[in-house]
């Protein structure tokens, strides 16, 4: 199947941007958030849902049709899903947490899955205006009020001195630790949701060693940008890349790395 991904960058674009106006909405009334919990006991607040609503509306009117997979709509078995050809992964609001904080660092992340890797994803970033988007092949871009502009990882050696690592130095648990004390006086850079991959994507951080649970929703969009910007998202244990659609949507634990040499 052709895809058109530059005209599909420009729908979902709107579309990301409609769900972040949405968020927005929510996020400047602190007093009517309307937190619940899920059953895994993570927050979901008025503005997950609103803005799943504005991506599943606009998703099912474009000219590209394909099954949606959303972390706030009711589980698709797998029965179903693995017959799937092209279908949407998405996350309405990653970063619920960092929202109820208010601290900005939250996305809309939208991925078009295609037998078990990203062709395509978009990343809006509401507080900022930002969007990041990439596909297979075409490219990593960053597009601003001011234009739009290709985005490439940055090079490095592992051996390197001053790294800039992103990892939470609040949150450093054993296994983190023991990668970032590997490293030669790394930096560590601090930031929510799949901002996190978009630095090492962006240029702005080298390395995110991701050695505790995600969902296959939280990293998708994100995880073809790195790639098309030069990096790449493998798993920590067998250096293969992150796959997608499996039986269970739980990541295995990652690691993001910038253009790497030996």
């Amino acid at each position: 199947m052709m895809i058109d991904f530059s005209k599909l960058a420009t729908e979902v674009g709107i579309i990301a941007r409609a769900a972040g106006a949405a968020i927005l909405e929510i996020y400047a009334d602190e007093s009517n958030f309307g937190i619940e919990q899920k059953a895994d006991n993570s927050p979901l607040t008025r503005a997950d849902q609103a803005a799943n609503a504005v991506i599943m509306a606009g998703l099912t009117k474009l000219d590209f049709q394909a099954p949606i997979v959303s972390e706030e709509n009711k589980e698709v078995p797998y029965s179903v899903r693995k017959d799937f050809d092209y279908f949407w992964l998405v996350d309405p609001l990653d970063g619920t947490k960092e929202f109820i904080k208010r601290n900005g660092e939250f996305t809309v992340n939208i991925a078009l899955v295609n037998e078990g890797s990203v062709v395509f994803g978009v990343v809006y970033v509401p507080v900022s205006a930002e969007l990041f988007w990439a596909a297979k092949g075409h490219g990593a871009f960053e597009t601003t009020p001011s234009g739009e502009e290709r985005i490439s990882a940055a090079s490095f050696t592992i051996k390197d001195a001053g790294l800039k690592v992103v990892a939470s130095r609040s949150h450093l648990n054993e296994g983190t630790k023991a990668f970032v004390d590997a490293l030669q006086a790394p930096e560590l850079v601090s930031k929510g949701s799949s901002l996190k991959l978009l630095l090492v994507a962006s240029g702005a951080a080298h390395l995110y060693p991701r050695l505790a649970p995600t969902m296959e929703w939280d990293t998708a969009a994100a995880q073809v940008i790195v790639e098309e910007a030069g990096g790449k998202v493998v798993q920590a244990e067998t250096g293969e890349p992150v796959v997608y659609n499996k039986e269970n949507l739980l990541n295995p634990h990652f690691i993001v790395y910038g253009q790497m040499t030996d």
